[in-house]
């Protein structure tokens, strides 16, 4: 290799980005990772699932680095939500799989967050170039396949780096997400507009939730309110994309209007002052569209997290989702770069794979939303797109399928074919009375909350054992099984079910 050539090119120091690269270089990997930024950066604070702590984490080696950082504890969700008019609880402590510490997660700031991810990434092997925007991505004119980028660094100058893989871990406003081919496609129905700022001195939930997310519904849509310190809170709308008009007016008029028209956040935020310098200081507009890339790959080039996909952010999935595909992707690239297994069959399990995670969260959301029944309310509004079995089941099949993709493997038809019975559980167990406020609900006993973390939990088992003990089946015929230190694919040992 030459000083410009690389095993791997990874685009984008996010959570994504940073955890491929550091995967791919502890199997001895020579690494390239750029990002077009200088950390730390602003991004906005994010809610984490256990998964992502407990598993992905403790399998990059940075548990203690996230201990030492005293991000808020974070047990479970905290919702007013559905029918219910009082605020209830989600606990992941209830989970069968794991207790106690591992049944816990963080809120975290996303500045401090990526900076310890790409921090270890560069004790893991991998080198940084942060300030280096990547252009586009080099072909080979023989085979067509993708061997390198085309980059832009601080000086302006544009240079070719070479690599047998290029992963773009560069986001939902990734610039070489095209050159995979296929469309993105956007759902119809998690079409959001989010407004939001950050606020110091608001309300914290009673012990032992103070850490919770809480998500509250009203009329014009949902609130999430998350406490990102003892003192910093996030605070933020999620409407109908016919609000933006509202949001290119006065933000803050317009973010404080919305506080005023849902009681239970204008409680929890009665006392408390809006930040209004430094890096929260701005009330920000975010499109939240949900959406999915017809392809995630073609031969040298795969897409991973929000370059991929994107789903409505209401369970707290995206770091999770960005990770988790981040994970499918080194244990492709490890395969194929060890020997044994070839490209296509390595990264035909990478695509399936993510694309049922996604779906599950897709799935779960589709319910959570049709809990509400308000028919003026923004849900209402929403689930109108689909309002019938049929019209569902095609935009679905379009949305998780990816149009033109023809895999019908990769749509789970059977679930829905379950899908009444499967909502009316998750809302029985939403829905019975409230003893007292902040009270657990159980809703991993429901199928559909089940789905959402089956996958984390896995994680969670490899990381604490060092080995995968439940995956000895494929998922398709023909497909792989993770291997015994989980960085890698291996051939199954047993058939399809």
């Amino acid at each position: 290799m030459t000083n410009d050539d690389y095993d791997v090119v990874v685009v984008g120091g996010g959570p994504c980005g940073s955890t491929v690269a550091t995967l791919v270089a502890m199997q001895g990997h020579r690494v390239l990772l750029l990002e077009k930024e200088r950390f730390p950066r602003y991004q906005i604070g994010e809610s984490l699932l256990p998964s992502t702590v407990h598993g992905i984490c403790r399998i990059l080696g940075i548990e203690e680095d996230l201990r030492q950082a005293n991000f808020m504890p974070k047990r479970g969700g905290t919702f007013r939500w559905g029918a219910n008019p009082e605020p209830w609880t989600f606990s992941f402590g209830l989970s069968a799989k794991f207790a106690g510490e591992a049944a816990t997660a963080y809120q975290v700031e996303r500045m401090r967050f990526d900076q310890i991810l790409l921090d270890n990434a560069r004790r893991k092997g991998v080198e940084v170039r942060e300030e280096t925007s990547v252009v586009d991505v080099l072909t080979d004119a023989d085979s067509d396949r993708v061997d390198g980028v085309l980059i832009s660094g601080a000086d302006g100058v544009r240079r070719e780096i070479r690599g047998r893989f290029v992963v773009d871990a560069s986001g939902n406003k990734s610039r070489i997400h095209t050159r995979v081919g296929g469309q993105r496609r956007y759902s119809e129905f998690f079409r959001n507009l989010a407004l939001f700022g950050y606020f110091e001195g608001g309300k914290r939930l009673p012990a032992p939730n103070r850490g919770n997310i809480l998500a509250a519904a009203f009329e014009a849509g949902w609130f999430w309110y998350i406490p990102l310190t003892e003192e910093l809170t996030s605070v933020g709308a999620v409407l109908l994309p016919e609000a933006l008009d509202r949001a290119q007016g006065d933000r803050e008029r317009a973010l404080l209007d919305l506080i005023a028209q849902c009681p239970l956040i204008a409680e929890y935020l009665a006392d408390a002052r809006r930040v209004t310098e430094g890096p929260y200081g701005e009330i920000r507009v975010r499109k939240d569209y949900s959406y999915i890339q017809e392809k995630f790959w073609r031969p040298g080039l795969v897409l991973a997290g929000d370059a991929a996909c994107f789903i409505d952010p209401v369970f707290s999935s995206g770091v999770h989702l960005a990770t988790y595909s981040a994970l499918l992707a080194a244990r492709s690239i490890n395969t194929v770069l060890r020997g044994g297994v070839d490209e296509t069959t390595c990264f035909e399990e990478f695509e399936l794979r993510y694309r049922r995670e996604y779906a599950r969260f897709h799935d779960f959301l589709v319910a959570f939303y049709d809990m509400h029944q308000d028919e003026n309310s923004y849900f209402w509004k929403a689930k109108k797109v689909t309002n019938n079995a049929a019209s569902e089941v095609e935009s679905f099949v379009e949305l998780v399928g990816g149009g033109s993709s023809n895999e019908a493997a990769l749509v789970a038809p059977g679930r829905y074919g379950r899908r009444d019975a499967a909502y009316q559980e998750l809302a029985a167990a939403v829905e019975q009375p409230v003893r007292e406020a902040g009270e657990d609900r159980d809703l991993l006993r429901t199928e559909l909350a089940r789905s959402v973390s089956k996958e984390g939990t896995r994680i969670q088992i490899q990381a604490e054992l060092g080995e995968s003990l439940d995956e000895n089946a494929p998922v398709r015929d023909g497909g792989l099984v993770p291997s015994a230190d989980g960085l890698h694919w291996s051939m199954p040992s047993e058939p399809v079910g």
